[in-house]
């Protein structure tokens, strides 16, 4: 039986894609039911990655079909509102939200593949197998491992010592119901898809969702001390004195809690040398920023690419884990390295110039 630590987009592709083809896993994942919390906004699937991966799962026309039309355009603006550039999207990252997404990979499953409510509180090594112990005290064996849990794993330190770090940015998440109805100056600003307003070293980030909602982001350069506190309206509005009223109106204006988000990252390149039976996907393996948009990308990539090692090596995991992590290693590297550019580039201090110039074809 192959455990997967993890019930996020990565550790349920992976577990899809091994039951399309009959191989047989158990999912852990520390969420009260598939229902007990949100999952977080919309997510662009790319053609090469996330997309693939649904295609080998066999869900891409599914996927389909919980899509948001016009999702993809983007607008840019500077701190005064006016918008610097405007596209219309082209539907090659058609845009989902991650609830839906995440519902579509458990449809495929089996009813008793995921175990809900066990969190991992910690592994040990026991000769050739894990022992997994969980916060309600029971206690599972496995041969084969796969963490799947996240940027905090808890399979990580079996491979690597490397730890999150803070990558000096901090979102505040706002979010708006019945939007059109109630937050017509938010609307304008966030436009049918996506909108980032950059300037002087601060951001403020909107996507349209579904059932006419809006999230909105408030990036800040800022201590990571500074999310552990309260965040109040006051304190954005302090932040972004200068900006135009039109922000200032929408961070006012929001519905709910203001939820702080710091941002942590992984080393570029992280990686560990080959360990018998167990492995990482995800962010568990290279968090990131998400200045590139390839978070759940490369999860899902990950567990197909995984699986797919798999069924192509059954009765030889080590070999299946080896050829796995030969792709995934310098996939992740590159994809860290376009998140911390894209990271400089909406902090620079003559923003919104340089993520103009990144978007401007040149002739």
């Amino acid at each position: 039986m192959i455990t997967i630590v993890g019930g996020g987009l990565g550790g349920l592709t992976l577990a899809s894609v091994l039951h399309r083809n009959g191989i047989a896993a158990i999912v852990y994942d520390a969420d009260l039911t598939a229902t007990s919390r949100p999952q977080g906004g919309m997510l662009d699937i790319h053609q090469d990655t996330g997309q693939a991966a649904l295609q080998a799962a066999g869900l891409l026309e599914a996927f389909g079909k919980l899509t948001l039309q016009h999702g993809d355009a983007m607008r840019i603006l500077d701190k005064t509102g006016v918008v610097r550039l405007t596209h219309d999207g082209d539907g090659s990252r058609p845009e989902i939200d991650r609830g839906a997404l995440r519902n579509l990979l458990l449809s495929s499953l089996p009813p008793g593949l995921v175990r809900w409510n066990a969190r991992v509180t910690g592994i040990e090594r026991k000769e050739s197998a894990f022992k997994l112990s969980f916060a309600d005290g029971s206690v599972a064996t496995t041969q084969i491992l796969i963490g799947a849990d996240g940027a905090w794993s808890k399979v990580r330190p079996l491979l690597s010592e490397a730890s999150p770090i803070y990558s000096g940015i901090s979102f505040v998440e706002l979010r708006y119901l019945e939007a059109d109805e109630k937050h017509p100056t938010a609307v304008a600003l966030v436009g049918k898809g996506m909108m980032m307003a950059l300037s002087d070293e601060r951001a403020i980030f909107g996507h349209r969702e579904p059932n006419n909602e809006l999230c909105i982001y408030a990036a800040l350069k800022v201590p990571a001390e500074w999310s552990r506190q309260a965040i109040s309206r006051a304190m954005l509005r302090e932040h972004f004195h200068d900006w135009h009223y039109d922000f200032h109106q929408a961070l006012a204006s929001s519905d709910g809690d203001l939820l702080p988000r710091p941002i942590f990252m992984l080393p570029q390149g992280h990686r560990w040398p080959r360990m018998p039976g167990v492995t990482l996907l995800g962010d568990a393996a290279h968090l990131m920023s998400p200045f590139a948009g390839e978070g759940a990308n490369l999860a899902m990539i990950d567990g197909a690419d995984l699986a797919r090692a798999i069924i192509a090596h059954p009765t030889d995991i080590e070999r299946a884990f080896a050829e796995y992590e030969a792709t995934m290693f310098p996939r992740a590297r590159a994809a860290a390295a376009e998140s911390a550019a894209g990271l400089e580039l909406a902090f620079e201090a003559n923003a919104p110039q340089a993520m103009l110039d990144f978007f401007t074809p040149r002739g």
